[in-house]
């Protein structure tokens, strides 16, 4: 193991064959934390079982009400304290995430800034305002106000493991909830056991935060446990159905951020160049796995060949190697499985009639950034999540085209226009159906104030990040007061 992830703030002895019930308890299950890019033992990672679940669901719920009672300058002080903790441990997040996760130095960085982000906004949750005055009658205090729910569940992913799962646990915590969180097994420790520490470091209360990595057993014993109250999943649309049945039979709370197939339509009016840049980023950004990644790159007729061009010579020109040399552009795809879907999806599609114009070929799980023209809407390329570094380029004709080809899925998460006429650009985004629209840029944009969240298999309508925070980690609860009660005449 590198020096850099010997370190002071997540030393192996630690973590090693453990899980985080706000002590390091041991236990005897577990699994190898792999390097991607090398193949090379991490470490070894514990495994929660039902069992575990259950305890730490529980101890959560008990540890929730004290937590919830303490003055809301307390509770601010310890997401401040985190927030500072990841601050002073920035070089040790961006190393684990870039040794365990695959990630590129600058999508590290950013990653483990954005997270800190969320817990400097999420420090600011407990002093504003919970709640409104009614309307009601004289002598009548009539107010509606938010109350935690109990016990939060979250189940995060492997792609952005840190903020996708810290987005979820600091504002869950700052409204005054105990979280169980299950990373991803691939990425449990830079998405999971770093959030751990950066908690116990800032002096969480324990039994508050529980950190368990596990598998499916984990996951169902979460969507049933009587102590949870609510599941935030972030994951595949095929996961996320399950765990969505699964939670509405226990009657949870459940919020869903699922995949995606998003277009990035480029008119024939927009900069070449810059069409080039935003098309670069929104496909090839952390190797295609992202659930914002440009699905489908949409480009109107009068410049489809130039642009294909560019994006053919700029794909054959970027660099796929270990990301941990600092010297390339695209890192590992996560594992083997990823790799053989992304592979499967791209010979089908050249066999159904794409063209494939660059890449399409892999070494280990470096995949060549690679680009299908031609694609119809026919083709799997069409309409199957890749999430491997696949360029979808469709042709189309008028905005009236753009819109259909756009709207030709069952995902609605994030979608971009790139034109010169805004206007032009906002009536044709207009009548896309997505949660997240950008005009002049590309799809994948998240900045921690805004609310996020995907319609159809993207979701299910709701949204988490900056004001939706309050409506996904709170309930309303009714309260009256009147000076002496009524004497009712029945």
């Amino acid at each position: 193991m590198s020096s850099e992830l010997q370190s002071d703030f997540l030393p192996a002895a630690l973590w090693n064959n453990r899980l985080f019930t706000g002590t390091w308890t041991m236990t005897a299950s577990s699994a190898d934390v792999l390097e991607p890019a090398t193949g090379h033992t991490l470490g070894s990672l514990a495994c929660a079982d039902a069992r575990q679940v259950a305890q730490s669901a529980q101890a959560a719920s008990l540890a929730q009400s004290a937590w919830f009672q303490l003055h809301y300058d307390e509770r601010s002080a310890v997401l401040r304290r985190a927030a500072k903790t990841a601050e002073d441990n920035f070089e040790a997040i961006v190393q684990w995430l870039i040794q365990e996760s695959g990630s590129t130095r600058p999508k590290a960085e950013f990653e483990t800034s954005l997270s800190i982000k969320v817990l400097h906004e999420s420090a600011a949750m407990p002093s504003r305002s919970q709640g409104e005055v009614l309307p009601s009658s004289a002598g009548r205090l009539s107010i509606a106000r938010r109350r935690p729910l109990g016990v939060v569940g979250v189940i995060s992913p492997f792609n952005f493991p840190l903020y996708l799962a810290i987005r979820a646990v600091a504002p869950a915590l700052a409204t005054g909830n105990g979280v169980v969180l299950k990373p991803d097994l691939r990425t449990a420790v830079c998405g999971g056991f770093v959030i751990a520490r950066i908690f116990e470091l800032a002096g969480l209360p324990m039994g508050l935060l529980h950190v368990l990595p596990g598998g499916a057993e984990a996951g169902a014993a979460l969507t049933s446990d009587p102590h949870v109250a609510m599941i935030q999943f972030t994951g595949s649309t095929g996961a996320g159905r399950k765990v969505g049945e699964a939670a509405g039979r226990n009657l949870k709370k459940v919020s869903l951020e699922l995949g995606g197939k998003n277009a990035l339509i480029v008119l024939d009016d927009a900069d070449l160049e810059l069409a080039l840049a935003n098309a670069t980023w929104g496909v090839y950004l952390h190797q295609g796995q992202i659930c914002m990644s440009t699905g489908r790159l949409l480009v109107q007729r009068g410049i489809y060949e130039r642009l294909l061009e560019k994006l053919v010579a700029k794909a054959n020109s970027l660099v796929v190697g270990d990301p941990a040399s600092g010297q390339v552009h695209l890192g590992p795809l996560i594992n083997q499985q990823q790799r053989d879907h992304a592979l499967h999806v791209v010979n089908a599609s050249v066999q159904a009639g794409a063209t494939l114009a660059a890449g399409g070929t892999s070494e280990g799980l470096f995949f060549k950034p690679t680009v299908l023209s031609g694609v119809t809407r026919d083709n799997p390329a069409f309409h199957e999540e890749i999430f491997g570094p696949v360029a979808v380029v469709v042709p189309f004709d008028t905005d009236a085209e753009a819109i259909e080809l756009a709207n030709d899925t069952e995902y609605g998460l994030s979608a971009a226009i790139l034109s010169q006429n805004v206007g032009r650009a906002l009536k044709l985004g207009e009548q896309l159906r997505v949660g997240l629209l950008h005009i002049n840029d590309q799809t994948v944009n998240d900045e921690v104030v805004n609310p996020f969240g995907g319609v159809g298999a993207s979701g299910n309508g709701t949204s988490i990040g900056g004001p939706a925070n309050w409506e996904e980690f709170t309930q309303w609860q009714w309260l009256t007061v009147k000076g002496e009660a009524p004497a009712y005449p029945l």
